[in-house]
């Protein structure tokens, strides 16, 4: 019954969201009717949605009325530094993916469109686009513990979204530059989101297909993160190559993404996100950690750490060095 209805829960917390009822609490507790007027809804229903957030913990009540949980504050009222409220706002655009599961099992092909959020609607491209964002500013600097990249300079950035990680690289690692390949409607959003992070003066970004656009060369690292997921395992072996043709000797590829261990069944976020994938881009999956690391090493890659990311985050990197530098087999974490 708990896997049965654990939508109740997550669709009060994903239109919440999407009304503001967050940022409607933001400035302190206010009563059931002040939201609703507030909001443009009707009073009754509107209470029940508070009733039923306060029940998930997402919002606290007392005599005053409804004020947010202080994990709801930070993380779902715009303009905070770890807002996730854009995040949020993408699974909330999947929603009528998931509803058409079962067409999507029975006909192959995704109910969505992935066109509709790399560029095709504006609003959902942009959902999409800082999403990421918010999520990378956490998992980045979890990236940034995990990696050394003294005495690197050049970073390529493949499918890097709206350029987060890269800015965080750069901001630990001075002397490091990156560029940011995507597509064009995405490194747009980029763009803005680089020069917030005033770190546009260290990322560049290059427009295009990063299954077409050729890698610029003599990088010293390359970056692929969050593109595995949407890839069959002839491209991404195919990436891996075409990586080590980018990169100098002793430079490192680092792999991070959303991997299941051996099997394809657990951890069962990870299994999940498969399903998700898969209704979302045509070739859209999830791939097992040790696979990964069998095809770096089969691509002539060497050196190889596997770390997972601390909890709560559900992802893995992997990292190889095309050949040791002088007295140093591995160089990562």
């Amino acid at each position: 019954m708990e896997l049965a209805t654990a939508y109740w829960a997550s669709r009060c917390l994903l239109v919440a969201n999407r009304l503001g009822v967050f940022r409607t609490l933001a400035d302190g507790p206010r009563s059931a009717e002040a939201v609703a007027a507030a909001l443009g809804l009707a009073p009754r229903p509107t209470a029940l949605l508070l009733k039923a957030c306060v029940g998930l913990g997402l919002l606290e009540e007392d005599a005053r009325g409804f004020r947010n949980h202080p994990a709801s504050q930070l993380f779902l009222v715009p303009g905070s530094e770890a807002f996730l409220g854009n995040a949020l706002r993408y699974a909330d655009d999947m929603w009528d993916g998931w509803s058409r599961l079962d067409a999507a099992l029975a006909g192959g092909s995704p109910p969505v469109a992935p066109e509709t959020y790399t560029g095709g609607d504006d609003a959902r491209t942009r959902h999409f686009v800082y999403g990421m964002h918010g999520r990378a500013l956490g998992v980045g600097q979890a990236l940034v513990s995990l990696v050394d990249l003294a005495g690197r300079r050049r970073l390529l950035d493949v499918g890097g979204g709206p350029g987060t990680y890269s800015a965080l690289l750069t901001r630990a690692w001075p002397d490091l530059r990156a560029t940011v390949l995507d597509l064009p409607e995405v490194v747009a959003l980029a763009g803005e989101i680089l020069a917030s992070m005033r770190a546009d003066d260290r990322v560049a970004t290059l427009a295009g297909d990063y299954g077409t656009t050729p890698f610029p060369a003599r990088n010293d690292t390359v970056l692929m993160s969050g593109i595995f997921h949407r890839e069959t395992e002839a491209t991404c072996r195919e990436l891996i190559r075409r990586a080590r043709e980018a990169l100098v000797p002793g430079g490192l590829l680092i792999v991070a993404d959303v991997f299941t261990e051996r099997g394809g069944a657990t951890p069962a976020f990870a299994a999940l996100f498969g399903l998700n994938m898969m209704l979302s881009a045509p070739d859209g999956g999830v791939h097992a950690d040790a696979d990964v690391a069998a095809w770096m090493t089969e691509a002539g890659f060497a050196a190889v750490e596997r770390k997972p990311f601390p909890s709560p985050m559900k992802s893995w990197f992997f990292c190889r060095n095309v050949s040791p530098r002088s007295g140093n087999s591995s160089t990562c974490g």
